[in-house]
């Protein structure tokens, strides 16, 4: 073999090995890169599958395609008769008969409370309760940290912790 051809190989072999360095670079920093992009989503969904249910508040149960505005004086002679809801009559609902010893009480609690199935903080959710909402409490656990309760729209029942509600008059 010449000399200029000795070179000519050389010269390539440096390049060649140069670019398999570069590539070797770059494919590495790639998968490290990739493992820890996939580690982080891994984690990331793990923490966020966890999150407890979405407690149910008492406005969110109540029928939203209630009127909001009153109809004028004609039409309610005209339209007396007629139901707004299907099912639903113009009678006014008979007054509400609740339990002895049970009373009606405002959430005071900003953020509102968790409605839970026994009286324990450890006790599955059930809905929740929100601040300013009226309820039915019907009565209050032997160590007296927990009162049972009704949304009186909803009539779902459960605990809630003692202390963050005032008694309203009925």
């Amino acid at each position: 073999m010449t000399k200029s051809k000795q070179i000519l190989y050389s010269s390539l072999r440096v390049i060649s090995n140069t670019l398999q360095f570069i590539l070797g670079f770059v494919l590495g920093v790639s998968i490290i890169g990739g493992i820890g992009v996939g580690a982080g989503y891994y984690y990331f969904s793990r923490m966020s599958s966890n999150l407890p249910k979405k407690p149910i508040y008492e406005e969110e149960t109540q029928n939203k395609s209630q009127i909001s505005t009153s109809p004028t004086e004609e039409s309610e002679t005209i339209f007396a008769d007629i139901p707004l809801f299907p099912g639903e009559s113009n009678q006014a609902p008979e007054p509400e008969k609740i339990p002895q010893n049970a009373y009606y009480a405002r959430v005071t609690w900003p953020q509102g409370l968790s409605l839970r199935s026994e009286p324990s903080v450890n006790s599955t959710r059930v809905g929740g309760v929100g601040y300013n909402a009226k309820i039915l409490i019907l009565e209050q656990s032997s160590d007296q940290k927990w009162q049972r309760i009704q949304i009186p729209t909803s009539k779902q029942e459960g605990w809630v912790k003692a202390g963050n509600i005032k008694r309203v008059p009925n």
